[in-house]
């Protein structure tokens, strides 16, 4: 796994209206927490790290194992892994880009699998139907 890689985590949230997933936009590319994987990182540190960063969310239950996805090659030949954990918290809080001092998305959203898969590029349908189909909704 080189720098080419980003790692991040698909979250999922059992609610009174069925499972929930969190997902971010940046313009207008909606995509589940991920970022760049740091020198020295291993994968899970690294999706974890972005996960907090990116949402403020810590409390992560990786009820289904470490299992995890990888996307084909997008974006100048980036590769991102997606781990799958669930949480309690429904709170979150946006955090700052390191380098510019803003935030790095513009919206985030609980979302059904099935508004993800509509909201998602073709690169993030393929997650949401792995994830989907684990957690089995």
């Amino acid at each position: 796994m080189d720098g080419k890689h980003s790692c991040g985590v698909v979250i999922a949230r059992d609610t009174e209206a069925g499972w929930k997933t969190l997902l971010l936009r940046a313009f207008h590319h909606w995509d589940f927490p991920k970022g760049i994987r740091e020198e020295g990182e291993e994968a899970l540190q690294a999706a974890l790290r972005e996960v907090t960063e990116e949402t403020g969310i810590a409390d992560l239950e990786f009820d289904w194992g470490e299992r995890f996805f990888e996307t084909g090659p997008y974006s100048r030949g980036k590769v991102a892994r997606y781990y799958l954990a669930s949480t309690q918290q429904d709170e979150v809080t946006m955090g700052l880009s390191p380098e510019t001092g803003e935030p790095e998305h513009h919206e985030w959203r609980w979302v059904s699998f099935d508004e993800a898969y509509d909201l998602g590029s073709p690169r993030v349908r393929q997650i949401v139907q792995w994830a989907r189909q684990i957690i089995g909704t």
